[in-house]
């Protein structure tokens, strides 16, 4: 490779990352920055979009893309500092706090995650002690460097919050931490116990890799990155409707698509709210939605018989739907938070839950004496390759359990959400420009795996899930509901009575 001199008082040569030992330093801390160094990427555009969009609105989002340019010429031709600071204030500024840190906590890991440059992570991941000093607002970075890198303490700009908890998109001194800055943080943080490690990729890194015992300069070479699961935690859950990383080029081609996938989503939802569920297939491929069903359900019940129980992983809200499309008759769908325009467009029988077992017992008994009845267990989507915990209930009321497997492909935006309007859910679906949607009917359960063969209903809701998750590839967790809106919301994910 090559050596990069510092152009500093006391010049020091230092090696591209490449040529690092990540052995025997598990007693020894490391620095390093973030844009361009644990991650890939050197430009922290589409993070400060995905918080003007997240955190604040649709309308703030195009205005930070269209002054995004300004902040690009400021960056490289005027100062590095002044260009960081335009995107702080465009994106920051009258947003409160709380959303920020939820956007953080709940959006940004996974593109981040997604990013991590597998050189530096490498050596960064063998290091006993792990911070991050980097330009980019501390708020902004640091749940992801904390939970899914290990970090001890993330070293970044400080913004200014007003008293009403506001950000102002202005920093507190001594700026947007850059060049010096960097080095005087890192100064300040260790004193006379200097790191042993400094990691950076850049000109301005240089000052304070110089106060480190070794340091390495991460090339612009194209890596592949690291995989999610190798990270010291993967990302389980997530939420924000957008799918891919919103690049400016990204950004702009979404924002333009907006207007023509929303009427898009409206034919195609009313579509298939209008057209027998017999047709809804052909609907479907006229519309340009592909749906891939595999397996042999069983044939509807004979009258006065008794229904089967599908049990269907959750990955979306139109999962009920779909199954209900790839058997070409009506079912009904057992739901728990799904909004109330999502049961009125919906073209099959909703029965909400109650989480009372006693009463929700009965619900899917009687439900079952009228027909097929199809139930998502888990009680929430997954976004990502993981089933969460199934609940037992199912197991309890029938013997005739058939499991179902749901993969759904999109492009574009996520057709579900946590914290945003759960009505909007089935449209965010259909505006994807060809959703490919997955179905695949797993064998019925065999009477030695139901309870009246003599399982229990954990084993039985286990089973289920097992073969579920090979079936699909994902790996089975004990997480349920409840973590998942700890996690991205705070809350317990419980619907309040009077939604119910």
């Amino acid at each position: 490779m090559g050596r990069l001199q510092t152009r500093f008082s006391n010049p020091r040569p230092f090696e591209f990352i490449e040529k690092c030992s990540s052995h025997e330093r598990d007693q020894q801390t490391v620095v390093a920055d973030l844009d361009g160094t644990l991650v890939r990427g050197r430009n922290s555009f589409p993070y400060f979009l995905l918080v003007a969009l997240e955190g604040g609105s649709l309308f703030r989002a195009i205005i930070f893309t269209l002054v995004s340019p300004l902040a690009w010429i400021l960056y490289h031709f005027v100062s590095e500092a002044m260009g960081i600071q335009v995107l702080i204030f465009f994106a920051f500024a009258g947003l409160k706090v709380s959303d920020i840190e939820t956007t953080a906590r709940a959006v940004l890991p996974k593109f981040y995650s997604e990013d991590v440059h597998p050189e530096t992570w490498r050596v960064f991941s063998s290091c006993g002690k792990r911070y991050v000093v980097t330009a980019n607002p501390r708020i902004m970075v640091e749940p992801f460097a904390r939970t899914h890198l290990g970090v001890e303490k993330v070293l970044g700009t400080e913004i200014e919050i007003s008293k009403e908890g506001r950000a102002t998109g202005f920093v507190n001194k001594p700026g947007v931490l850059v060049g010096t800055y960097k080095r005087n943080a890192v100064k300040a943080e260790f004193d006379s116990q200097l790191p042993d490690l400094g990691i950076g990729d850049r000109i301005t890194d240089l000052p304070f890799m110089s106060l480190c015992k070794e340091a390495y300069i991460v090339p612009r070479t194209k890596m592949q990155a690291v995989p999610s699961d190798k990270l010291d935690r993967p990302v389980v859950f997530h939420d924000g409707r957008l799918v891919q990383r919103p690049t400016p080029l990204v950004a702009c081609l979404t924002f333009l698509w907006l207007p023509i996938g929303f009427v898009l989503a409206l034919i195609r939802v009313y579509t298939c709210v209008k057209v027998p569920v017999t047709c809804v297939p052909f609907a479907y491929k006229i519309l340009g939605i592909k749906l891939t069903v595999k397996g042999n359900p069983p044939p509807s019940v004979e009258d006065g018989g008794r229904g089967v129980l599908f049990v269907c992983s959750h990955r979306n809200v139109l999962d009920p739907v779909v199954v209900s499309a790839s058997l070409g008759r009506q079912i009904s769908a057992l739901t728990y938070s799904i909004s109330r325009l999502t049961e009125l467009i919906s073209p099959i029988k909703t029965v909400r839950l109650s989480r009372n077992r006693d009463k929700d017992a009965v619900k899917i008994n009687r439900l079952l004496q009228e027909g097929d009845v199809v139930i998502c267990p888990e009680g929430t989507t997954c976004r990502e390759p993981f089933l969460l915990r199934f609940s037992a209930l199912f197991a309890e009321i029938t013997d005739r359990i058939v499991p179902v497997a749901t993969h759904f492909k999109l492009g574009v935006f996520h057709g579900s959400t946590v914290r945003g309007w759960k009505g909007m859910d089935p449209y965010f679906c259909m505006m994807n420009p060809r959703p490919q949607l997955y179905v695949n009917f797993l064998e019925q359960l065999p009477l030695e795996w139901t309870c009246t063969g003599g399982k229990s209903p954990y084993e039985v809701a286990n089973y289920t899930q097992k073969m579920i998750a090979e079936c699909l590839g994902y790996q089975c967790t004990m997480f349920t509901r409840r973590d998942k809106y700890m996690m991205l919301a705070g809350s317990d994910g419980s619907v309040p009575d009077s939604k119910r």
